[in-house]
């Protein structure tokens, strides 16, 4: 029999208040909260609150407020950097690249619902997300599930990101679509 936690991470349909699942989003909760409530003038010790957490590959600073499903499923690159009140729901895998910069108040959501409204009372699932390299997603953006973002793209504030952008675009509105390229400049 597969576990619901097997299930969750595969992005089928499983029971959210299973009790492994439970535990670990109160580990998660319990971190984000030592994270949040952390003088915010000691960084290194702060950050190593969520290098606990985080699967973190190299520099990354978080402001705080953050907040987190279960933080395992979370991958960041080099030379990241997120603003104050970045919420990352990590049902499935979230995958952010190397040089990502991203605005206050992002919402970045792997967890999603069925219609029908009886199966909605038992059961979710997930779609992983995935960003590119040297993104700027900028304040009041939301990404929802099964979304990529491409390299080298900027996704404008208070975009709702529905589906796959290409790399090298600019994108923005409700939904979110692309409206221009990146100018590349050769280093």
């Amino acid at each position: 029999m597969t576990s619901e936690k097997a299930k969750m991470l595969a992005g089928k349909a499983y029971d959210a208040w299973d009790d492994t699942l439970v535990a670990d989003r109160m580990r998660a909760k319990s971190v984000c909260h030592l994270f949040n409530q952390a003088d915010p003038t000691q960084l290194h010790p702060r950050m190593a609150l969520l290098t606990s957490l985080l699967n973190i590959s190299g520099q990354a600073h978080i402001e705080p407020v953050f907040f987190c499903d279960y933080g395992y499923n979370i991958h960041i690159g080099d030379h990241f950097y997120a603003n104050h009140h970045l919420t990352i729901i990590d049902v499935c895998e979230v995958n952010i690249g190397h040089h990502v910069l991203i605005g206050p108040h992002v919402m970045i959501a792997t967890a999603g619902h069925p219609i029908e409204p009886m199966a909605r009372r038992e059961t979710e699932f997930g779609r992983p997300i995935n960003i590119g390299n040297d993104v700027w997603i900028g304040g009041n953006v939301s990404i929802l599930p099964g979304v990529s973002i491409g390299d080298n793209c900027v996704i404008g504030a208070g975009a709702v990101v529905v589906k796959d952008i290409p790399a090298n675009s600019v994108a923005v509105g409700n939904p979110c679509k692309v409206v221009k390229q990146v100018p590349l400049v050769e280093a």
